[in-house]
């Protein structure tokens, strides 16, 4: 039987988690980051990788990482989406590596190394909204050289290597500085996405199976980006629920009254369901569950209008505060905003389900 509760290891590395992004990683500091030219964290990432090797989680051993499961990456995703860290966590250390684990070959395996350490970082060149099951963007490879253009692909900007898939059906590795990166207006400034420009860039061949590869990663990007919803939504519980507590009006603590408490129950069940889901897709991911397909799509499905709304009960029961820059609700109530449409929307999961289940739409 599946046992979805937290390990005490697992316990053990969200404390070291939180209490590093308590430390470095404060509110203050991620608005001051945002207002910049350099919205990512690159200290943090350092601190978050070689000190604590979080970028390897998934890597094997034999290759530097850390040999373990989704389950724990889960965990390092539920905390960086509470502090809402500008790190390119998933896109690197999850997306990009799963694309990594499923190629073969001595390039992939050194790629993995380097990622492992945290001392680089990939992206992979798809949009940020493809789906596990949907086309891919592919740019042209032409005599070893990639063209074309690729838009809205997460954390870019901040990127060392690209992993690029090709109309060849090839997935190609292609050196950042060998591409024109076009930052693009994004609702989450702290996950900012960029199009890439592809002019006879010079590529590296990791896989003769790109779909393969991308699929793996996207499913990945997918299952696990709903523990960060999960994060995101339960720091908007706990903060709400902490104002509500000691905000005053008619000489009466708000949050007593009758119909803030009917609200904050039903978002808080809401995120206990969620808790579950998103627990069920990492451990599935992980390999113990029976249909990860399935279990992914529930929880993407499920995730997304949780974290929207619990965002949105955050801003508006925070009143006149929660509409205000320096309160941080509102990078969390962007980062559920922009999730919402990440690695496929809610209504695209839905639909997947449904075909995973037959469940055929009334004629």
């Amino acid at each position: 039987m599946t046992d979805l509760l937290y390990s005490d290891e697992e316990e053990a590395l969200r404390s070291a988690v939180r209490d590093l992004l308590a430390d470095h990683c404060d509110a203050a500091s991620v608005l001051a980051r945002i207002e910049s030219d350099t919205p990512h964290d690159r200290s943090l990432w350092k601190l978050l990788t070689e000190s604590m090797g979080l970028a390897g989680l998934l890597v094997p051993e034999s290759l530097g990482g850390q040999g373990a499961t989704h389950r724990e990456a889960a965990v390092v995703l539920e905390e960086l989406g509470r502090a809402v860290a500008p790190v390119p966590y998933l896109t690197s250390a999850v997306v990009a590596t799963e694309a990594l684990l499923a190629c073969e070959g001595a390039e992939a395996e050194k790629l993995l190394t380097e990622l492992a350490s945290g001392r680089t970082v990939a992206a992979l060149a798809v949009g940020f909204a493809a789906r596990p099951e949907g086309e891919l963007g592919v740019v042209r490879q032409e005599g070893g050289a990639l063209s074309g253009q690729v838009t809205a692909v997460a954390d870019a900007a901040v990127a060392d290597v690209l992993l690029v898939p090709a109309d060849d059906g090839g997935l190609y590795a292609v050196a950042a500085n060998a591409v024109t990166v076009t930052p693009q207006v994004s609702l989450d400034l702290t996950r900012p996405v960029a199009t890439l420009t592809f002019d006879r860039a010079p590529a590296r061949r990791l896989s003769n199976d790109a779909p393969a590869a991308v699929r793996r990663a996207l499913r990945a990007g997918a299952g696990l980006l709903a523990s960060e919803q999960l994060g995101v939504a339960d720091w908007c519980l706990t903060e709400t629920l902490r104002h509500l507590k000691e905000r005053k009006q008619f000489n009466r603590v708000v949050g007593g009254f009758q119909a803030l408490k009917h609200r904050l129950a039903q978002l808080w069940l809401e995120i206990v369901s969620l808790r579950a889901a998103a627990r069920n897709a990492a451990d599935a991911l992980a390999g113990s569950g029976e249909d990860t397909d399935v279990a992914v799509a529930v929880a993407a499905a499920y995730a997304a209008p949780v974290a929207v709304h619990a965002a949105e009960e955050a801003l508006q029961l925070h009143g006149g505060i929660g509409m205000t820059w320096e309160h941080p609700v509102h990078l969390h109530l962007k980062r559920a905003k922009a999730d919402s449409i990440a690695y496929g929307t809610a209504g695209a999961h839905r639909e997947a389900l449904a075909r995973l289940a037959d469940l055929r739409p009334p004629l």
